[in-house]
């Protein structure tokens, strides 16, 4: 069984023509999900609660037995909304809370499978009255073209400077028991001190000095997700990496978590969402993602803009922004001509620091390819098929007959990033075997 596509690219009609959808995408599903159960999950606001501070005496009540290997779900089962609230309001945890946000989103979710694929739906109601589609955007200041509006969390945003502006996600890990507590603790093993926006957040400097994510190794600029397995202290500091080898042998026996982000810009316009895992670090699976940049970073020159002829404009303008009858991203084969620099650009032009391309996704990265979204009345309706088996062990996990998976799910919502989404605690899926959620087979 497959399930056929249908991104969504605007709400209005307009759009819809405007943007031409791919001739291999369809609007059906291939699931009657009617007659599947339905799950609610709480995710909360976490703050600054990472691994660190789980194992802390400031963890009051609780942090010798998360050190013991406990649940979170064993203390603060039926929490989370408290939880939400004491962090998003800053009286724990949250150092610098963000006027207005939310303290919890449900997240609605039913799962079936078949021989072939797994199908999950969810559902989410957005804080804003229309969907974050809008990503690292570039505007034309009558001289030059510059980044225009961030997360909701940044100096620029909070000071008014910038507008809000970025992409909703849906983040989904999956475990297969080969990662320690990871059933237990969930995405908290993930998050640590030193990260982006988290205490003691590392230094360019001092990261390009590390063997492993330096300047000599993933030649990263800042910390992102990572296992406490690839470390070698029992603090899981972001600095103790292990040898290369001794991760490339984690990797190899599988002891990875895998890592997949449906965005509503980067990827839901071309019916897909990303494929990557978190081990040493957040990382890609091989191969090339449905989204690479539209602007040269150190010229700061677009490479492509609107085809006038197929969208009726060649940019949108900063009032265009939101309007559901404007064209909102480019995609490669559908909607763009290269760049020129002598269209008459305007103070005020704006257009996508993204191109996104189906086609030119390829490899492990482009393994979910069938993934549906819609948003509708403030909600978001995300339909995603997956391959159990997707041909790259390496990377992914395969969902067997017969076993439960643990997994994590995430939502950033309001223009958020990093830390400032919504989490849940851990819950297990069986897949003809026991779990917390029980996936219905398909006939």
């Amino acid at each position: 069984m497959k399930l056929p596509l249908a991104p969504v690219i605007g709400l209005a009609m307009g759009v819809l023509a405007a943007l031409s959808l791919p001739s291999n995408v369809r609007a059906e599903s291939a699931v009657d999900w009617s007659a599947i159960p339905k799950t609610t999950l709480t995710l909360f606001y976490p703050g600054q609660s990472g691994y660190d501070w789980l194992r802390s005496s400031d963890h009051k009540r609780a942090y010798s037995k998360v050190i013991e290997g406990d649940s979170c779900v064993s203390c603060h089962e039926g929490e989370e909304k408290d939880i939400g609230q004491l962090i998003v309001t800053g009286e724990r945890l949250e150092p610098d809370p963000i006027e207005g946000k939310n303290a919890t989103v449900d997240l609605a979710m039913q799962v079936a499978y078949d021989d072939e694929n797994t199908h999950f739906r969810f559902q989410w109601k957005t804080q804003m009255d229309r969907p974050g589609q809008m990503h690292n955007y570039i505007r034309y200041n009558g001289e030059a073209w510059e980044f225009y509006g961030s997360h909701r969390a940044s100096s620029k945003v909070r000071s008014g400077e910038q507008p809000p502006l970025y992409e909703d996600r849906l983040a989904i890990m999956v475990d297969d028991g080969s990662v320690p507590n990871f059933a237990a603790q969930g995405c908290w093993l993930s998050c640590h001190n030193g990260m982006r926006d988290m205490p003691e957040e590392a230094s360019k400097d001092d990261i390009a000095s590390n063997p492993i994510l330096g300047s000599e190794g993933l030649n990263k600029g800042d910390i992102r997700k990572y296992l406490p397995s690839s470390r070698t202290d029992e603090e899981a500091s972001w600095d103790a990496t292990k040898l290369a080898d001794e991760i490339a042998a984690l990797k190899a026996e599988g002891k990875f978590v895998d890592l997949m982000q449906w965005r509503a810009a980067r990827s839901a316009p071309v019916g897909m969402a990303d494929d990557g895992y978190v081990l040493e670090y957040r990382l890609f699976d091989a191969g090339k993602n449905p989204f690479s940049w539209n602007v040269d970073r150190k010229t700061m020159t677009p490479k492509f803009m609107f085809d006038a002829e197929k969208v009726g404009v060649k940019a949108i303008t900063v009032d265009d922004i939101g309007d559901p009858s404007k064209p909102y991203v480019l995609i490669h084969e559908e909607n763009v001509v290269a760049y020129d620099p002598d269209a008459g650009w305007k103070a005020g032009d704006v257009l996508p620091g993204r191109l996104v391309s189906r086609a030119g996704a390829e490899g492990s990265a482009a393994d979910n390819d069938q993934v549906t979204s819609k948003w509708e009345d403030g909600v978001w309706t995300v339909e995603w098929t997956r391959k159990r088996d997707t041909g790259h062990p390496e990377d992914d996990k395969i969902i067997e007959d017969g076993k439960a998976y643990n997994f994590g799910f995430a939502v950033h919502d309001d223009n958020v990033t990093t830390r400032f989404h919504y989490v849940g605690f851990p819950v297990s899926i069986g897949f003809g075997a026991e779990g917390d959620i029980q996936a219905t087979p398909l006939q």
